[in-house]
């Protein structure tokens, strides 16, 4: 079975060579497709070299500017699914989702349609180098939309997710609401409404070590707000 790693970048020059080669070289049949918004950092130019370099391995989209974090992964899931791949998954730039993890969630999806890499299973909190206020906030943010869904996965905010090739031909990419990091519970959502098996695999969540963060309270509020829409979509 062969998967597609889909990357959005924007400023991600530090890390984005490193994380591609490691990824590439878990496994023969693990691609890469990087999404990246004209970063002004030159992290676009990082990675035509590296297709070059491995041109069926490693694959690029150049967008014309800063059009959107759900833009992004909608637009490499459209991508993805003109190519010969089986397995989807949404995985960010900066490390704080190591690729370490990529074989077992992979390997997952063999039995399940959806599985999310998971800060919050067992009881515990799986994250490192987050300020307390902020894992307080985004904690309580995953308890909320999951009350608020139905949710049947306690990292509903989780950008490491792998998707069976079918669920994103059939859960409606093209019709998603969501601007920012709601996208990420949207997608949970959608899948699960249409039937799915959803599961977890626990992870620990690393903060990056180089460049910015995108994270804000603004966009986790944006999240709270958005799941009620979600709720009563029409079926």
């Amino acid at each position: 079975m062969k998967s597609l790693i889909v990357i959005p970048t924007y400023n991600e020059k530090e890390n984005i060579g490193n994380l591609i080669l490691q990824i590439i070289n878990l496994d023969e049949k693990i691609n890469v497709l990087i999404v990246d918004d004209n970063s002004p950092d030159g992290t676009g130019e990082v990675v035509d070299k590296l297709k070059v370099k491995f041109q069926d391995r490693v694959f690029v989209i150049h967008r014309a500017g800063k059009l959107g974090f759900a833009s992004a992964y909608i637009e490499g899931f459209q991508l993805a699914l003109t190519m010969d791949t089986d397995y989807i998954i949404s995985m960010d730039a900066d490390f704080s989702h190591h690729p370490r993890y990529l074989p077992g969630l992979i390997s997952k999806l063999k039995d399940y349609d959806v599985v999310v890499g998971s800060r919050y299973m067992f009881g515990t909190v799986s994250v490192v180098n987050w300020p307390i206020k902020r894992l307080i906030l985004s904690r309580l943010a995953n308890l909320y939309a999951k009350m608020v869904t139905g949710l049947k996965v306690n990292d509903c905010t989780s950008g490491f997710a792998g998707y069976r090739r079918e669920v994103l031909e059939k859960i409606g990419i093209e019709n998603i609401l969501s601007d920012g990091y709601s996208f990420l519970i949207e997608m949970k959502y959608r899948a699960q409404r249409k039937g799915y098996k959803l599961c977890e695999v626990p992870i620990v969540f690393e903060e990056r070590r180089l460049g910015q963060s995108k994270m804000s309270k603004k966009i986790i509020f944006e999240a709270l707000f958005r799941v009620w829409q979600l709720k009563f979509l029409p079926r």
